[in-house]
Order: structure tokens, then C-alpha cells, then sequence
């Protein structure tokens, strides 16, 4: 099956997003070499009771560890590293992010994606039976818009597409997702909560479904760990999948790094 006309303008839309944005920046670093600049350096490790994933079939389903890394300013590297508990790779996601609009209230990225998945699978043609690891890849882009009403209250978007390349895949993904979020819940003192529900409709290639997923999370002020839960419930849905509902529970181990480049 070949890729129609639509699905190449999407990517080179995606592509052509992500050049500008790279020009931009290089162009910028020119015109201020002199400049003392702050770059940021952020990541989190997350210990998960269950792998989950918004997208059903690349749902882990048992306990993982997720590295997240940040790095950049205004366009930002942002890998991410899943394995199970096990040592298993799971999937790596390289995130390319830009940053194209960022104000006190309204904030939109637009991301673009090269995602490796890892899933395995028993294989016979030797004549035995033996475990391999296979591996499938996928191109994705997402734009993410975001006002912040107050300091608690926020409404967000994330548009999404990915492309299997594998023939034998899911070949074409879309998402669309409604994203409002109460943060800075007062516990204690020290302590704060956030509460993201989220309703999206996901489509995979001529199958398609409505979802809930919730998170919830709770975070001691100017501490390092956190405690998160999330639950994914399909509401309609004929998309196939092992589960018909997930929950998860995790620890996060976060850090944030500032550094300044001076030429």
C-alpha cells in the first residue's frame, strides 16, 4: 500500500514546520553570538505499575521505567526512553519541539516525531521456538495549543497524526484531544495536586474510538519526587485492544537544569 497524496502533504507540512523553526533558531544565535543565553535541561524518570499508552496497541501492559529528557530553548530535543522493569526496550520517542507561540496565558508548540516501538514476539521459521524482538517505526507530528485561565485552571488541545512505515502496521493515526487541567490544588502547606481529565477521539487506519483519560498527581513544593495515577477508559471504541481498561500508578524522580551559553 503506498502513501496517498494527503498523507505526504501532512508530513512535509510537519517537516517544513520544523526546518523553519531550526532556521530560526540558528538565525537568531547568529544575530546575538555576544549574548549570554539561558538554556534549560530538564528530564524525569518514572517507574510505572503498568506501561501505558494512549495509543491501545502500543499499550506495555505490565510494570516500566520511562526516561524523559528536555534540552534546547525555543526548540527544544525531547527523547524519551521506555523499558520494561525486565530491561525490555519497550519504545523510544524522539520528540523535535518548537515553541511558536508563548505568552503569559496562551501558549502552542508544534512537535514532530521518529519513534521507535519494541514488542516481542515468538518466531518458529528456524524449526524452534525462540523470542525476538521486533522492531516497528513510525513518523508523527502534534500541534499543542494551551490558554491558562488563572494560576488553577487551564484548557488545552493536542492534534496528532502518525504514520506507520511498516506495511504490516497501523499505517495512519490521527487524534484529536480536549484537555482541561486544574493545577495547583492546595493539599497541605507543602503539598499540591493536579487533576487532567481529558476525552479524545483516536482513528486507526478504518477503525476509530472516543476514550477518557484521567491523571492525577500529587507533588511536595521544591522536592524531586512525585506520586502520579492515571486511568484510560475506551467510552466507544472498535478499535482492538487486549484491555478494556487501564489504570496506572507511578513514582517520578524529576530535575531542572539551567545553563548559560556565551560565545
Amino acid at each position: 500500500m503506498s502513501i496517498n497524496r494527503n498523507h505526504h502533504n501532512y508530513l512535509s507540512i510537519i517537516l517544513f514546520i520544523v526546518l523553519v523553526g531550526f532556521s530560526q533558531k540558528m538565525s537568531a544565535q547568529e544575530k546575538d553570538s555576544t549574548i549570554a543565553k539561558i538554556n534549560s535541561f530538564t528530564g524525569a524518570v518514572t517507574i510505572q505499575s503498568k506501561g501505558i499508552s494512549t495509543i491501545p496497541n502500543l499499550t506495555l501492559g505490565k510494570p516500566a521505567m520511562v526516561f524523559d529528557i528536555s534540552m534546547g530553548r525555543k526548540l527544544t530535543f525531547e527523547p524519551q526512553f521506555r523499558f520494561s522493569l525486565e530491561g525490555k526496550p519497550w519504545a523510544m520517542v524522539f520528540w523535535w519541539r518548537y515553541k511558536v507561540l508563548s505568552s503569559n496565558k496562551f501558549t502552542m508548540d508544534v512537535r514532530a516525531n521518529h519513534s521507535l516501538s519494541f514488542k516481542s514476539i515468538t518466531d518458529t521459521s528456524s524449526g524452534t521456538s525462540q523470542e525476538i524482538i521486533r522492531t516497528t517505526r513510525y513518523l508523527a507530528g502534534a500541534i499543542t495549543p494551551n490558554y491558562q485561565v488563572n494560576k488553577y485552571i487551564g484548557i488545552g488541545m493536542y492534534l496528532f497524526y502518525t504514520r506507520g512505515i511498516e506495511r504490516y502496521i497501523t499505517r495512519n493515526t490521527y487524534m484529536v484531544s480536549l484537555r482541561p487541567s486544574i493545577s495547583n490544588i492546595p493539599i497541605t502547606k507543602n503539598m499540591v495536586a493536579r487533576f487532567g481529565p481529558e476525552i479524545y477521539y483516536l482513528k486507526m487506519d478504518d477503525k476509530d474510538g472516543v476514550y477518557l483519560n484521567t491523571t492525577f498527581s500529587i507533588r511536595k513544593k521544591n522536592f524531586p519526587l512525585s506520586v502520579s495515577a492515571l486511568i484510560n477508559k475506551p467510552l466507544k471504541s472498535n478499535i482492538p485492544s487486549e484491555y478494556d481498561f487501564l489504570w496506572n500508578v507511578g513514582l517520578i524522580y524529576a530535575f531542572n537544569k539551567e545553563y548559560r551559553e556565551v560565545r
